[in-house]
């Protein structure tokens, strides 16, 4: 049963092991982080880690038994009670609800451990996919995105009231 975890130090080869098999999957629809993601990964990672010490973000990895990374879910630019969420899975779990699940999941958190009331989301318009994650998770439609955030391309943003849950 694949567990939602913490973003830690150890999880680092996992995840860029995640991110390289995944990464043309990922460019179909988000834009491609460019090699120098992948160059500069581990100071990337530990980056990461320091801004969620500081409370700035919270990074979690879905984590298969196998110990490989099934997905990234993340809550980002926390401040007064909301965060942004984004989120990606492996092409192999996609499609099979595991994107939806672990998205409810997070929103509990989110609410819970973080003390967070709202969470926003944006998807680019032809990432059906992720729209449908976002309004089986409980999201609603909130105008339209920045496309700056979606590499250019028009889309929506999403915003959940978490105390309404």
């Amino acid at each position: 049963m694949p567990e939602l975890q913490r973003l830690q130090a150890g999880h680092a080869p996992a995840v860029l092991a995640f991110e390289l098999a995944n990464r043309a999957y990922f460019a179909a629809f988000i834009s491609d982080r460019g090699d120098e993601f992948y160059d500069q990964f581990t100071d990337r990672h530990s980056a990461m880690l320091a801004e969620q010490e500081a409370g700035i973000c919270a990074f979690y990895v879905l984590v298969a038994e196998d110990g490989s990374v099934l997905g990234r879910f993340n809550l980002y630019e926390i401040k007064d009670g909301t965060a942004d969420l984004g989120y990606r899975v492996a092409q192999h779990v996609a499609g099979r609800g595991v994107a939806t699940a672990t998205v409810r999941e997070l929103c509990r958190l989110a609410a819970a451990r973080h003390g967070l009331r709202t969470l926003k989301a944006a998807t680019a318009r032809e990432n059906t996919a992720s729209q449908k994650v976002l309004t089986k998770a409980g999201f609603v439609p909130a105008g339209p995105a920045d496309p700056a955030r979606l590499g250019g391309k028009p889309g929506t943003r999403y915003q959940r009231d978490l105390a309404a849950s």
